[in-house]
Parts: C-alpha cells; structure tokens; sequence
C-alpha cells in the first residue's frame, strides 16, 4: 500500500476530517518556484520551464487534497478486486474482444490508473485507464509543497521524495523481466503521436531524464516514425528494447502504427501498456462487469473482493434494447464511449440532446450511473471557489504507486481552470473522541 503523506487529528472520524480539511483549509502550499527549479534540473534545459510548464499555468493547483487512510484503502481494496477479476476465466473470454489483445507476454502494464469520485458513502470508481497520464509531474508537485500550518507540516515530513523513483524504476525493470527474464532494457522509447504537442508532453521529458539517469538510453518518439526490420523495433535509426506507450491506440490498430503493431506481435519489443491491458481492464465495457455481482460469483470471484466492489456504480452497455428505459430515466446516467480517453465524446444524460442520443444508441456506448465528484475549495485571488475533486490512484500489478487529485470545473477534467489541476493527496486518519 503506498506510503502515503498523514494528518492525525482526534475531533473528527477520518471520512469527516478530510471533507472538513477540502472544504475549509485553503492553504497555498505549493512552492511554484521550487517546482520549476527541480523539474528544470533534471531537464537539463534553461527553456524546459518556461516554455513547457510556464505556458500551462493549470497543470498544477496550488493547493493539496485530502482523504481519509480508510478511503485510501478502499481504493486499494477495489484496485485488487477488479484485478483479481479481470483473471478470471469468464472475464478474460468476454474482455479479450480481438487476436492482438489475446496476445499474452506475462507482462502487467505500466501506471494503470483508476479514478474515483469521493461520496459520503465512500470511494466510487468511475473509471480505468492504460498509459494513465501524470504521474511523472505529479511526483515534483508532491515534493514541492510547502507547510502553512502544522498539520501539513507533519504530512509533507511523511512522505520519502525518493520512494517514487525506485517504485517506478523496478516496475520498468519488472515489465522486463517478466518477458524477457533477466537483465534491463538498453534503450527505451517513449511512444505518443506527435509527442511534442501533447499537453503532457513534459513528463515525457521528464520520463527520459528518469531513464538516462539510470543508465538506459531513453528517446521520444513519434509512433509514426517507427520501424520495424523484421527483427527489430528502429526509432530515430536505433532500435528500441523497450516501449513506454502513451498511445491512445489502444488496439494498435491504425494504419500509422503499423510498425509498432507488427513488433509487438513478433515480441520484437517490450510494448508496456499494450493491447491486452486496456482490453482486460480499461475498456469501458468492463465496468458493466465490475458491477454485475452475480455474474462475478458465477465465474469465481470470491466474497471478500465482491465486498470490496459492492455499491460502485451501475453500469451497462447502451442497447436497443434498453434505449428506450436510458433515455426516460437519463438524469441518472454518464454516457461513455467504449474506448474512450480524456474525458472525450462523454455526456451526463440531463445534458443529451436528441441528436446526441441518436449517435449513443447507434452503437459503442456504455451508460454508467452518475456518482457525482468530490469537493474541494481553494483560494483564487484571495477569494475561496470550489472546484469539483476526483482522486487518482496509478497502480502496478495491483498496488498503489502514487495517489493525486485532479481539481476542475465543467463536465470532465481540463486542465483549464482557475485554481485546479494536479494536486498532490494528503492522508487523513482521525478518531471520534470519546
């Protein structure tokens, strides 16, 4: 279980102190100055921060988020459970959906990511993500925070700032030896479209400076330029061990990552996260099996993880079947497409057009009932706004790496909002005074 930052505080149970923290401390405790000064040192380049972190004013919130330790391990709870159940024989026949996500290498994918809406009655999952994206920058957030008060003072103490690093190194080296049995990567590519004008193209740098320090070569490369000889995956006229994958192609299946497609297939590569992954657990469509308690019995699933996921979300594939009940009852329900990233082509039913509800029902929709997002208020010019909270946790074969928040206004998370952005999660335990 991650070792995460604590607050102790004896007047409130855990869930109530950290609600009372999101609601009413405003503290600014990230150190801007101190951020960009270790995120350009390790960029080696005057220009990184301005032109790469300066000019996305809303990447980082100033502020910090709060759960309770029970909360955390909740999450914790859930992230097992959904794991255990996506090995399972009947899963695995209804998740494994295509020939190249049947492909099995023995490898458990790099920074899953599961996102949860925090709710009186605890943490809700709303959702699974491959190639979660972040988790880099989220670890200098974390280790740029400053104290405003005594309790976060204790909470910044608590947390190791080279615990990260290690944790993530060995899950790399881990991926390789699962496939490859001994040793570690020589050269690793980071591997986006058009990397350089993604919005989190500075954690790809930041990945490729965590790389080199350890001794691997490590290049960002657009999937599109890659080659494959036959033998051997090329990326800039080198070839390439391993590949940290941030595509959104989930199933490798467009014409542009033809190279990538067929090096994966061969095993010419070590390809992490790849096709099986997202077909295993971030397809939407997995979270109508997570939800369904009877199916997950019948296929195996013992009763401490159907505990573990009782009260998540209902959630089921849109049908013509059902279109007619969705649509009468639709301020229940969040629309997702299957293969969805980024909060894209994602609607809450009391929002839906006609028009809109046509395309949903045509076909690649999943309808899953609204939990709405958590709370957390922060000062903007001296003024307090309250911003809507979801938690992340990045995972790997099951544990928790690193948990953060993401603070926003609107529909989905944006990364466009005054005041919101990454915010690094503090841990709450607190007892009721007897």
């Amino acid at each position: 279980m991650l070792n995460a930052p604590v607050i102790q505080a004896g007047n409130l149970a855990g869930r109530a102190l950290s609600e009372h923290f999101n609601r009413t401390c405003a503290c600014l405790t990230l150190d801007r100055q101190a951020m960009h000064r270790a995120m350009g040192e390790i960029a080696g380049d005057d220009a990184f921060v301005k032109t790469l972190i300066e000019s996305r004013p809303h990447l980082a919130s100033n502020t910090a988020a709060f759960v309770s330790r029970n909360d955390l391990q909740a999450m914790g709870r859930i992230v097992e459970a959904a794991e255990t159940a996506s090995r399972l024989a009947g899963w695995r026949a209804c998740a494994l959906r295509s020939d190249i996500a049947n492909l099995d290498f023995g490898t458990a994918g790099v920074f899953m990511g599961y996102d949860f809406h925090m709710t009186p009655e605890g943490p809700k999952l709303i959702e699974i993500n491959t190639n979660a994206g972040g988790a880099f920058l989220n670890a200098f957030i974390r280790r740029a925070q400053r104290a405003c008060c005594a309790e976060i003072e204790a909470a910044t103490r608590a947390f190791p700032s080279d615990e990260f690093e290690s944790r993530i190194f060995a899950m790399f080296a881990e991926e390789w030896r699962r496939q490859r049995g001994s040793g570690l990567p020589a050269r690793v590519a980071i591997v986006d479209d058009d990397p350089e004008r993604q919005y989190l193209y500075p954690e790809f740098i930041l990945a490729q400076r965590f790389f080199e320090a350890r001794g691997i070569a490590a290049v960002i490369a657009d999937a599109a330029t890659l080659a494959f000889d036959g033998a051997r995956l090329i990326a800039n006229n080198e070839p390439v061990d391993l590949v940290y994958n941030r595509l959104v192609d989930f199933d490798l299946s467009e014409p542009r990552h033809s190279a990538l497609s067929q090096a994966y297939r061969a095993g010419a590569a070590v390809v992490t996260p790849g096709p099986g992954h997202h077909a295993l657990l971030a397809d939407k469509r997995n979270l109508a099996l997570l939800s369904d308690t009877t199916q997950l019995r019948g296929w195996g699933l013992d009763e401490t993880h159907l505990a573990a996921l009782a009260g998540q979300p209902r959630a089921i594939p849109v049908a013509a079947d059902n279109a007619q009940e969705l649509w009468a009852d639709r301020k229940r329900w969040f629309f997702k497409p299957f293969a969805g990233h980024a909060g894209k082509a994602v609607y809450r039913g009391d929002k839906l057009t006609k028009s809109v509800w046509e395309r949903i029902v045509a076909g690649g929709y999943l309808a899953q009932e609204i939990a709405a997002p958590g709370e957390r208020v922060v000062a903007v010019n001296g003024a307090p706004q309250t911003l809507k909270k979801d938690v992340r946790v990045y995972t790997y074969d099951g544990e928790i790496l690193l948990a953060a928040a993401r603070l926003y206004q609107g529909q989905t998370t944006n990364f466009r909002t005054e005041g919101g952005g990454f915010a690094p999660v503090f841990v709450v335990d607190g007892e009721v005074m007897a």
